[in-house]
């Protein structure tokens, strides 16, 4: 384990990459971290945002796909957090600058209805939810030439920049549904079923992180429940993804 002073550091590092859009190496180039020392430097990235006035509005998932696990050689997901500050709404214009090198995935959301305790053996998340909603994760690596190991990720809170929200509709069963990504010249297409097999896994599997890693979820939060496609550019322009069933989110960038 790293020592106190050393996750307050390598947040502090972290935070700056962010507040003023100039990547960094490598934490991994410095420090050895196991995954616990990571989500601590995450957590205390999380305060340092929450000292200034920030608050935690959700949770999203990480390496949601098979084909991430095996890039990276890891079996299990990962967990960050939202913040309003990275809320953007839905058509809304977001500003290019404000990120080092962004990127844009299209999700499913999920809204809890109430809230959870996940140290309840007999909590069930997905009767916790009241409403799902396409939705848009803006994903921003502060590290240097995306040359980065699963710790980083964890402790750059998962790379979570921002995120855009569609309509809330109805609780519905959003298993391979067809997810159509556009922007920038590009279009990708692909399935709710590339989220673990179907975006409901997500949930089942954030309880047990929510329970190891202490991460409580409160009634009106948000869960990204993880890609459903490769992640595109994000550039100047309209940024589109259509969720069938449920419907479409945009993002203009600017």
């Amino acid at each position: 384990m790293i020592t106190e002073e050393t996750v307050r550091t390598l947040a502090a590092r972290l935070d700056t990459a962010q507040r003023t859009v100039t990547d960094t190496l490598s934490l991994a180039d410095t420090h050895t971290l196991a995954v616990d020392d990571a989500y601590a430097v995450q957590a205390a990235l999380l305060a340092l945002r929450e000292g200034r006035g920030e608050r935690i509005t959700g949770v999203k998932l990480g390496f949601t796909s098979k084909a991430k696990m095996e890039q990276m050689g890891v079996s299990e997901i990962i967990v960050g957090r939202l913040t309003d500050a990275m809320c953007v709404p839905d058509g809304g214009a977001i500003e290019l600058d404000r990120f080092i090198h962004p990127k844009v995935e299209p999700e499913v959301a999920y809204r809890l209805g109430r809230d959870v305790d996940p140290a309840d053996p007999d909590t069930d998340l997905v009767s916790c939810v009241d409403a799902v909603a396409p939705a848009l994760e803006i994903i921003d690596s502060r590290y240097r030439d995306f040359r980065f190991t699963y710790e980083d990720v964890v402790a750059d809170n998962t790379s979570a920049a921002a995120y855009v929200i569609g309509a809330w509709v109805s609780v519905q069963d959003v298993s391979d549904r067809a997810v159509r990504l556009s922007g920038a010249g590009r279009e990708v297409a692909g399935s709710t079923e590339a989220i673990l097999g179907g975006p409901v896994n997500a949930l089942r599997a954030l309880l047990d992180l929510a329970r190891r890693r202490h991460i409580p979820l409160r009634a009106g939060q948000v869960v990204l429940a993880g890609a459903a496609t490769a992640a595109i550019p994000l550039e100047s322009g309209e940024t589109v993804c259509e969720v069938d069933g449920i419907g479409r989110v945009g993002v203009r960038g600017v």
